[in-house]
């Protein structure tokens, strides 16, 4: 169990990260431990906790980290965002984080709730990531903070030299971590760090992937975060039945090879948005496995 700043200096090799979510059903529950045995079997260095639309997982999210690091001695991280946060639900749930043994934190601004197209904060609330990171930082050195990045700019600033320039903002208040968006082409990618470390963002840079196991499922979420598909993947994609065996296993190949390319250009790690599921980040680890710091296993 490690801070950020302390997993990333000591790893001798790039490091294997996941993402999870708090489900909504029993079923769902032990759908995830079960999938949680075979994730952390991996030996991630963390398994960020992310939560609901507007909120509305804040607890479960907490007590899942709680969870996962008591079930499963791993490394856990929740996920906090602006999103109808006052200076006092702040404070509380970070607290109660700490409390809980958190050593970390994501800390982001969160998209505006459904059917609002502008993010308001709330009252006495963080208007910006950097702004929260601020109030973190200010109120406790206990923990280290990761922010996001977004490789082909954020949604809602497509120019990506002003994306960086938010960046280096957060950087500057105090994160310890870069993660970035999800993204398919990886020359995006190298853009952006490239950009990064040009603009003094020295703390690490890891890519955010998400493995394609439903091709009409990722067509949505990308188009809702602004970030793109490859024609060339897209027609290995469609050449399938969407959602079938056949299209998972090229999704995942995209995957493997994607993240085989960035571990060769010397990413720090790897971080895998699982969607709750193990399967994709099994089969990279299976194939790509001696690039990572991954521990005994």
């Amino acid at each position: 169990m490690a801070r950020f700043s302390e997993i990333y200096a000591q790893a001798k090799k790039p490091v294997l990260s996941v993402e999870v979510f708090p489900p909504k059903t029993p079923r769902g529950w032990a759908n995830l431990y079960h999938e949680l045995y075979y994730l952390t079997r991996h030996k991630p260095g963390f398994v960020s906790v992310t939560y609901g639309a507007g909120g509305s997982t804040r607890n479960q999210t907490l007590e899942l980290m709680y969870e996962i690091r008591t079930r499963f001695h791993v490394e856990s991280v929740p996920h906090f965002t602006c999103v109808g946060a006052t200076p006092e639900s702040i404070r509380e749930y970070i607290d109660r984080a700490i409390a809980l043994g958190a050593q970390n934190i994501v800390a982001l601004r969160g998209d505006p709730p459904r059917g609002e197209e502008e993010f308001k904060p709330a009252p006495g609330g963080c208007r910006y990531a950097y702004q929260l990171v601020r109030f973190i930082r200010d109120y406790t050195d206990a923990l280290d903070i990761a922010v996001a990045g977004y490789p082909e700019g954020h949604v809602e600033t497509r120019d990506l030299a002003t994306s960086i320039q938010h960046l280096k903002l957060k950087v500057d208040q105090g994160a310890n971590l870069v993660i970035t968006q999800l993204f398919y082409d990886n020359e995006d990618f190298f853009r952006f760090r490239d950009m990064a470390v040009k603009a003094g963002i020295h703390v690490p840079i890891v890519p955010g992937l998400l493995p394609i196991i439903k091709y009409s499922q990722i067509a949505r979420i990308t188009q809702l975060c602004g970030a793109k598909m490859p024609q060339p993947l897209i027609n290995r994609l469609i050449v399938y039945p969407d959602g079938s065996p056949e299209q998972h296993q090229a999704g995942i190949e995209y995957a493997i090879e994607q993240a085989r390319e960035l571990l060769e250009n010397g990413v720090p790690g790897l971080h895998i948005f699982t969607l709750n599921n193990s399967h994709a980040t099994s089969r990279i680890v299976e194939e790509l496995g001696s690039y990572f710091d991954l521990g005994e296993t």
